[in-house]
């Protein structure tokens, strides 16, 4: 294929996302990660499928970064995994140094991917990725956004019983318990779900999802989310190796959009072949605005902490 997209790290997420790729036969796959033998050892087994799937996506798995030159987009998914009891800011120190290293060597063989940061915690590894690689802010991109509207689309077509590919939802802000859901924007065939549900059950359901990561590490209690999450990940992957000029939630750096500046967060952005083609303004009420200013102030909290850290 023409196209190449490398995955850091070969753990569920990862390796997942790969399959992803390889299904939707998006491009050709690399997948990395410092465990010998594992990555070669999914993709191996990923390529095995291939006759029975019928896809033609080439698949390899490496530990040389030489291995990574001229990728399309790398999606990093590297670090180490939330457990029960830990939160997504409790990752900050460990996964901010492997970022930074893993991010200084795609920079060296691949100049001109577009990166696609899905480790935790998220917006603070955006700030990670986008000082390590020097890159202009439309080439780094956080997943967040994506999987967390997910989840709200998902409890609500439980809530309403009805098919999930007629709701629509948008979530704001950072990946993490201040998140910003948005009902006046979310939406069942057109109809703000508003006027369908009761203020008490919309923020059962907004709850819910700031809360749907930990929700799934306290079921698994020895790992974390990994199918929505990879999804999310090959969407965006998707819309900018087809050029879609797709509208999605994702964490973006922001120069003055909804009054912030030299932040990641999450907004709508228009993905396309160079990345991030625009940021969508939405008009937000005094209320979803104090919101989203409560959501920034604990990214920017992070950023601060990480400006301390010897990392």
């Amino acid at each position: 294929m023409d196209k190449k997209i490398t995955v850091i790290g070969a753990g569920n997420v990862g390796a997942t996302a790969a399959q992803r790729v390889a299904e939707k036969e998006l491009a050709d796959v690399l997948l990395i990660d410092i465990l010998e033998g594992v990555p070669q050892g999914k993709t191996l087994d990923l390529a095995e499928a291939a006759p029975i799937e019928l896809y033609n996506s080439q698949l390899t798995g490496s530990q040389q970064y030489e291995d990574t030159a001229n990728s399309d987009v790398v999606i990093i998914t590297a670090g180490l995994p939330r457990k029960p009891g830990m939160s997504r800011d409790d990752l900050l120190t460990t996964n901010a140094r492997i970022v930074k290293q893993v991010t200084r060597e795609i920079v060296k063989y691949s100049p001109d991917a577009i990166l696609i940061i899905v480790s935790n915690p998220l917006d603070a590894m955006c700030h990670v990725a986008f000082d390590a690689s020097g890159f202009p802010p439309n080439r780094v991109i956080g997943m967040a956004g994506v999987l967390d509207s997910a989840r709200l689309r998902t409890f609500i077509s439980m809530e309403l019983d009805v098919s999930v590919s007629n709701v629509h939802a948008c979530v704001l802000g950072g990946h993490g318990d201040t998140m910003v859901p948005l009902p006046r924007y979310s939406t069942v065939a057109g109809i703000p779900i508003t006027d369908l549900l009761s203020e008490e059950r919309i923020e059962a359901l907004v709850d819910r999802t700031r809360k749907g990561g930990a929700e799934i590490v306290g079921l698994l209690k020895t790992g974390s989310a990994y199918y929505a999450p990879s999804a999310a990940a090959v969407e965006m992957a998707e819309a900018i190796i087809k050029d879609q000029n797709k509208i999605l939630p994702c964490a973006a750096y922001l120069k003055g959009e909804y009054g912030f500046n030299d932040l990641f967060i999450g907004v709508p952005v228009k993905l396309g072949k160079s990345g991030i083609e625009q940021i969508i303004e939405l008009k937000l009420t005094s209320d979803e605005k104090q919101a989203l200013e409560t959501s920034a102030q604990a990214v920017q909290n992070l950023v601060n902490t990480l400006k301390t850290l010897n990392y």
